[in-house]
């Protein structure tokens, strides 16, 4: 991951600042399975350099943006960089107090505590990756506010006060356009420091595309990050909806197609398909054949 980060260009002394910081907080043997090892980078020099610099100064941190602006993939890469073992929550609406610092249960015929992940990242200083934390109750999140301030402490009820290990971070994603949404808590916001992640550059489409697919032919690279790009446009001009703006879905279909099917299909199960209204299925397929012939297979998109 540092390898990635000089290859992006990031100022050397940010750099030089995580190699200091691993340095000072090894993991634990026992966290090692832990540390995450991600299937896709990150690119973006700024954003690189923005999020380091935070989570150096001791901050959390808050990613917020559309669809396809990765920022579970950052959040993943941050924790693989700074060489921390990660725990995920994911939030929903059911989501409760409990479920984020622990509750009690029996064991060998004992009441004993068992820790949540907030609990768990907190004592192992982990990186805690919030997952659409704007999903989440209020009153759920409050448990969390004098974890995410200068206190840094968790009083568990019945249990004891848990004090945050000082490699412990917080990284917090969240899309205001997901059904279930809410508005961020005023309170809570003011315990991140946030980024507004930009759309992911054509550049930075191109090296993802390169490295999953590396035998894909490179015009054909250029035209499938084309296409990303021209579904992103049809979205921000709202002649389509961003349920087609998918890029795992565009990633699942290159799959397809080296797996065996045809173009069309592929790019339909991976892109089209998101869509159920037939109106605006027929507008995704027009912008996907000016692209991509749907009769394309993989002899002639892949050089293996």
């Amino acid at each position: 991951m540092l390898e990635l980060l000089r290859q992006e260009n990031v100022n050397p002394s940010l750099i030089e600042g995580i190699e200091e910081y691993r340095a000072k907080y090894p993991a634990s043997p026992q966290q090692q399975a832990r540390i995450p090892h991600p299937r896709y980078p990150y690119y973006g020099r700024e954003i690189w350099e923005q999020a380091a610099a935070a989570l150096l100064c001791g901050a959390n941190l808050l990613l917020a943006g559309g669809k396809a602006t990765g920022k579970n993939v950052l959040a993943e890469n941050l924790a693989a960089a700074f060489g921390r073992p990660e725990w995920d929550v994911s939030f929903h609406v059911d989501m409760d107090a409990a479920g984020l610092i622990g509750t009690d249960t029996f064991e060998g015929g004992q009441v004993v505590f068992r820790p949540g992940p907030v609990c768990q990242c907190a004592r192992e200083g982990g990186f805690g990756i919030l997952d659409e934390i704007n999903m989440a109750k209020n009153e759920a999140l409050a448990v969390l506010h004098a974890a995410l301030d200068f206190r840094r402490v968790m009083d568990v009820p019945g249990y004891r006060r848990v004090e945050l290990d000082p490699a412990t971070r917080f990284i917090a994603t969240m899309n205001n356009g997901y059904a279930g949404t809410r508005e961020l808590n005023e309170a809570l916001a003011s315990r991140f420091v946030i980024i507004q992640m930009p759309t992911i550059s054509p550049e930075g489409l191109e090296k993802l595309l390169s490295g999953e697919f590396p035998t894909l032919e490179k015009k054909y690279l250029k035209q499938f990050a084309a296409l990303f790009l021209d579904l992103q446009k049809k979205c921000e001009s709202a002649e389509i909806s961003d349920k087609a703006l998918d890029l795992r879905g565009l990633l699942d279909a290159l799959r397809l197609i080296r797996q065996g099917l045809k173009a069309g299909p592929a790019l339909d199960m991976g892109i089209s398909n998101k869509v159920f209204d037939s109106y605006e299925q027929g507008l995704i397929r027009d912008v996907i054949a000016a692209r991509i012939p749907a009769g394309l297979d993989r002899s002639r998109l892949f050089a293996d």
